[in-house]
């Protein structure tokens, strides 16, 4: 069934608004247990949460993984084991807005994979822009929240830890979209979480111990929104990965508004911050950015459809 772009935006926007925030989550989770296994607990929890609609959904769940299995596996080692390892590890080296810096431009990350894996999704002059505009408002959205994140507190070994997240996440969802009508996508977010989660708690045993000491309510209040959020916000990302039609690249491009969203949550939250005019400046280019490839978007698709466009007097 054919999906409205404004339907797409939408899904889209609302996966970032949750991840922006998981920053927060993380932070206060981590400060009652360590960090490998309070991300497979996490995911764990997410994968069991997702499970019943996709069951649902999808009588046939099991037998979908037992035939996929290999497929599934594959994403729940990449895309929740290793990358959230990486993630969960590295937030602790650098400062928040360092790894906010860093993460936030994924988008560019990801389009380069594209632009080699995806013969339908290259970099063009438009995109790139887009994409180093982009960039631009990040860091300043981040500096400007925390203009304290001098380089000089910066761990290298974190910073190459969320460099790898970015080229594992464009890896990822190259891997999903060629998947298109194979999996059901609640079926590999569910399989993958339960698995990665899973996997990510036993292997933390050895190096962290087994923490089942009773933990404060923040620790149970993060871990409970984080479960739900990741479950929420990866089953849409992966279910509209997969819709036909879809760019990953220029769906990518969204996650420029995770460290908006998080901005936003921090003045809610902490009335003693206030946006200055760096972050502003920041969230202006961010969104100036994604109307302008929007406007491009909407012009090329009017131009295709156009009954006497220039390429139908081409063909004529």
């Amino acid at each position: 069934m054919p999906h409205s772009r404004l339907n797409t935006i939408l899904l889209a926007i609302l996966s970032c608004m949750l991840w922006s925030t998981a920053f927060a989550g993380v932070k206060i989770g981590l400060e009652y247990t360590t960090p490998l296994q309070f991300a497979g607990t996490r995911f764990f929890i997410s994968g069991l949460l997702v499970f019943p609609l996709a069951l649902r959904i999808n009588p046939s769940y099991f037998r979908i993984v037992r035939d996929n299995l290999k497929m599934i596996l594959l994403f729940a080692f990449l895309q929740t084991f290793l990358q959230y390892a990486m993630f969960y590890t590295g937030i602790n080296m650098i400062p928040g807005a360092v790894a906010a810096i860093v993460i936030g431009s994924q988008p560019l990350f990801i389009a380069m994979v594209a632009h080699f894996m995806m013969p339908g999704d290259r970099m063009t002059m438009v995109k790139t822009m887009v994409i180093l505009f982009g960039i631009i408002g990040v860091v300043l959205v981040s500096f400007g929240k925390d203009p304290n994140s001098g380089t000089g507190t910066i761990a290298l070994l974190g910073i190459l830890l969320m460099l790898g997240i970015n080229v594992l996440s464009g890896f990822n969802n190259v891997l999903i979209a060629s998947e298109k009508g194979k999996i059901p996508p609640l079926v590999i977010s569910s399989a993958s979480m339960t698995i990665g989660g899973c996997a990510l708690f036993l292997f933390s045993i050895p190096f962290e111990g087994l923490q089942i000491a009773p933990k404060p309510l923040p620790y149970y209040l993060s871990l409970g929104w984080l479960s739900i959020l990741s479950a929420v916000a990866i089953s849409i990302w992966v279910t509209l990965l997969k819709r036909p039609g879809i760019v990953v690249s220029d769906l990518n491009l969204w996650k420029f508004l995770i460290p908006v969203f998080g901005a936003v949550l921090s003045w809610i939250l902490l009335p003693a911050e206030q946006p200055g005019p760096i972050t502003l400046a920041g969230m202006m280019i961010i969104a100036s950015s994604l109307v302008i490839l929007n406007l491009v978007h909407r012009k090329n698709r009017t131009i295709i459809d156009s009954p006497r466009s220039k390429l139908q007097d081409i063909i004529d």
